[in-house]
């Protein structure tokens, strides 16, 4: 026999593959997905009823799922307003969830009212009818244990509950309404508003029809387990009408295609038909095109060697002895590793130095635009190449195709990171991917994402004590003479052999760490632009009018301070914006380069994922407490949404005192509501039933703050290996494997949820309105790795700073007796904010936007009160 089948409405929720991921595991069925407006059917095309019902003949039921906006609207609810309208000889058993609930409601008469304050991320017991005789055909709750269930939403059904006087509510809250006879009730959920009770509706069926509907949402990760059987239950009603009524199901499948969708942007998105832009094999055309740059990388091996790491010894001691007067940097520094009083599972374990990433190849791209760029830098002469994309053909597609062509087996006893591509997204090229268009008129052409392909790093083992250089090699002779060049400058650097905490002059004067180009003196004049305290709490109060209409059920709002520093030198830089001055602040002076500022953020805001960018005309000085995604090898996927925030004081010195303040209503659901949505990213890639959250709402402690943080993960289905280049089900496209990365997971969980809000792609459009238009930038973008052999690791972009070079000037100024002067003016951003939702505060917003700007601000040296 074969499976049953359903189709999901999609109206854009971010929850939507956790129900359809409900919905297999649960029924044992086979989910096709259909957006509410597909081009393929349309209400204004010729047909279209014909086209629906035909749709519909393929599947045994349909699901209306939950979605932002209002069932009144019909852009909001699409196809779901015609489902309800089928006429009687095409009627399909229908389950509609949330919005789909709503619509339900007002297709039967009924109205949709605000409720007093919206119910985003709250769990709530469900009365619902376990033993209603008069119910019991039809009702899904029949037999059902009690059980609680999360609630996202901030309208509600009225049917006119609120008439009834509380004496008569018992036997009446099962009973049809006069005015509604069409909707039978079938759970409740009641709300203490002070001097009175909301009476909500949460569950109901048609009188006549094979229509249900819930108003909670029973995909949410904090929904009891024992009310999965409301689903059965309607499951099997849904079937028993079918049987009753003759209805049978076309046993040829329809043309949607799978279980889940992966999104636009994805790594391996397939196609009708072969690209130009393809050779035979697959691979883009660019690829094996045999240029200097497609060929970067290839057929490289392996090769390292360890040392033991001195006690004293910290990562900006070792770049500082190797790095030199190079431009481009990539450093991933688990700063906080020392600090023994917080946990391991909390502190990074591995420091990353890419070595030489001037000599490397980098892949660029920038949102909207349909190329890629490679470039080189090679004896002092840069090497550009532009790489056409196709019409179908993605940046992560290309990605992907030069990762693989250099894919190296996992080396046993090896570091988390072997070389491979480094870098960094915008938060813009993640809206790109969910189809929200803001990049048209950028008055610039930075680029969205940056990747190097490193091939000499540094590993430094925190945990261990060891420093592992290594290189991807053409020849084992190469690695060693390099490794061995590389340990020698380590071994007989004054640092090394010291034992002192750095003298920093007796360097310099050896010429170890300061290239001759840093100024010999610098006078810094700094401007602080901070949001305004008044316009942000005004920004709060109109997420807050968003939420309260449906559009969304959490907002994360955001705002920048811009710092313009002017140094004036002594003596003239060669590249006004290069980071190559490695020189330490000396003491009691302000820092005035990029890695100054870097070193003081470092020393003041210790992370576990902290970071130090130049890449792509971009400089990043991140001190980012939050992972983002990490993935291994065999496919496991993990996610650390962070929310909610308390920062240390005297009055909260201890993770109790923090854990008191963060377990309250408001900041659970805060991170309730990014768990789901996260669930939501990793089953559009893992799969039904193959993500589940270790952890959930547990406080940690970091060096100035406590956050609440929870862990979701997820594994990869990856098929067996097969000689014709199969998969598990025989498929294959252009001749090659198609097996999902970690690059697949990454783009489709971009941008991350805990900087967007939920539902995501609505609560972007609506952030980058009420932000001004103004772009984030680096700022809740991701900096991170994967490497050859598939492992990954990403952060977000918080507690950081940043500049572009195209925000750098430099003049020259009139002689004096210390000779040439030159005026450097830069533009440094800090983003900054919060999680808005119906229960937070203007004032309480702002002040958390403040206090998270506080650390990255302080490195200017600025009074420690903003």
């Amino acid at each position: 026999m074969s499976p049953s089948r359903v189709l999901f409405i999609d109206a854009y929720d971010s929850f939507s593959n956790n129900i359809v991921s409900l919905l297999t595991t649960a029924l044992e069925a086979e989910v096709d997905i259909l957006p509410i407006d597909p081009s393929e059917i349309s209400p204004y095309s010729p047909g279209f009823a014909e086209d629906l019902t035909a749709l519909l003949r393929h599947y045994d039921a349909v699901v209306c799922g939950p979605g932002p906006g209002s069932p009144s609207l019909a852009q909001d609810v699409g196809l779901m307003k015609y489902i309800w309208e089928l006429k009687p000889a095409y009627l399909v058993p229908v389950l509609g969830i949330c919005l789909g609930f709503q619509s339900l409601v007002v297709s039967c008469g009924g109205i949709v009212k605000k409720l007093q304050t919206g119910l985003h991320g709250m769990i709530r017991e469900i009365d619902h009818a376990i033993q209603q005789p008069s119910l019991e055909e039809g009702n899904i709750f029949h037999g059902v244990p009690p059980f609680k269930a999360t609630l996202y939403h901030s309208l509600h059904a009225d049917i006119g509950q609120d008439d009834v006087a509380g004496g008569d509510w018992e036997v009446s809250k099962w009973s049809s309404p006069a005015h509604l006879p069409d909707i039978v009730p079938l759970a409740w959920v009641y709300e203490n508003r002070g001097n009175k009770t909301e009476r909500i509706l949460m569950g109901v069926k048609h009188r006549t029809k094979p229509f249900w509907g819930l108003q909670y949402h029973p995909e949410s990760i904090c929904t009891e387990p024992t009310g999965h059987q409301v689903i059965q239950n309607w499951f099997k009603e849904a079937t028993r009408w079918n049987r009753v009524n003759g209805r049978t199901r076309d046993p040829q499948p329809s043309s949607l295609g799978t279980i889940t969708r992966l999104p636009k942007l994805n790594a391996q998105t397939a196609k009708e038909n072969t690209s130009y832009l393809e050779t035979s094999d697959g691979y883009h055309s660019w690829l094996n095109s045999g240029s200097e740059l497609a060929s970067f990388g290839l057929n490289r091996r392996y090769r390292s060697c360890s040392l033991r790491l001195p006690i004293h010894i910290e990562v900006p001691d070792i770049v500082e002895r190797l790095q030199g007067d190079k431009n481009d940097f990539i450093i991933l520094d688990s700063a906080s590793a020392k600090a023994n009083r917080i946990g391991a599972d909390v502190r990074g374990k591995y420091s990353i130095i890419a070595l030489d990433i001037d000599e490397t190849m980098k892949l660029e791209y920038r949102a909207g635009d349909r190329h890629a760029t490679a470039r080189c830098s090679s004896f002092q002469e840069e090497i550009l190449e532009q790489i056409p994309l196709g019409s179908e053909q993605t940046i992560w597609q290309l990605l992907a195709d030069f990762w693989t062509k250099r894919k190296t087996p996992v080396v046993d006893h090896a570091p988390h990171f072997l070389g491979g591509f480094m870098g960094f997204t915008t938060y813009e090229l993640g809206l790109e991917g969910i189809d929200v268009n803001v990049y048209q008129d950028r008055p610039h052409n930075r680029p969205d994402l940056s990747f190097a392909w490193v091939t000499k790093s540094i590993v430094i083992d925190h945990t261990q004590g060891t420093i592992r250089i290594q290189q991807l090699s053409p020849s084992e002779s190469d690695g060693k003479t390099w490794m061995d060049s590389i340990a020698t400058k380590l071994q007989t650097s004054a640092v090394w052999s010291d034992g002192l905490r750095a003298d920093f002059t007796k360097f310099a004067q050896l010429n170890e760490l300061t290239p001759p180009s840093t100024p010999k003196s610098v006078s810094i004049r700094t401007n602080i632009l901070v949001p305004d305290a008044d316009e942000y709490e005004a920004k709060v109060r109109t997420c807050q009018d968003f939420i309260a209409s449906g559009d969304s059920y959490e907002l994360c709002l955001t705002d920048q301070t811009h710092i313009t520093q002017t140094r004036h030198c002594s003596s003239i830089p060669t590249d006004p914006s290069s980071s190559s001055a490695l020189a330490p602040a000396e003491p009691g002076t302000a820092p005035s380069t990029p890695w100054q500022l870097y070193r003081t953020l470092r020393s003041r805001q210790p992370a576990p994922f902290g970071s130090f960018l130049r890449l792509g005309g971009a400089t990043l000085v991140s001190s980012s407490p939050e992972r983002f995604l990490e993935f291994d090898p065999a496919g496991l996927c993990s996610m650390r949404p962070m929310k909610g925030t308390v920062r240390k004081s005297r009055a909260v010195a201890t993770l109790a005192a923090a854990e008191a303040i963060l377990h309250v209503p408001k900041e659970e659901a805060e991170n309730l509501m990014i768990v789901d949505l996260v669930r939501h990213d990793l089953h559009a890639v893992c799969g039904p039933g193959r993500v589940r959250v270790p952890k959930l709402n547990v406080v940690e402690e970091y060096a100035s703050v406590f956050q609440m943080i929870s862990v979701v993960e997820g594994r990869l289905s990856l098929p067996p290996s097969k000689e014709d280049g199969s998969k598990e089900d025989g498929s294959k496209e252009n001749g090659r494997s198609k097996t999902l990365t970690g690059l697949d997971v990454l783009a489709a969980s971009l941008p991350p949820g805990s900087m967007t809000g939920a539902p995501k792609k609505r609560a972007c459009e609506i952030l980058y309105d009420v932000e001004g238009r103004q772009e984030r930038s680096l700022y809740s973008g991701v900096v991170g790795y994967m490497d050859v052999a598939g492992r990954g690791d990403w952060s977000v972009t918080i507690r950081s700073l940043f500049r572009w070079d195209d925000e750098v000037s430099a003049r020259d100024k009139d002689k004096d007796n210390q000779g040439h002067q030159q005026e450097v003016k830069e533009v440094w951003h800090i983003g900054a904010g919060g999680a808005v939702t119906a229960l937070s505060t203007a004032e309480g917003e702002r002040d958390e936007m403040f206090v998270k700007l506080k650390g990255p601000l302080g490195v200017f040296d600025v009074d420690d009160e903003v």
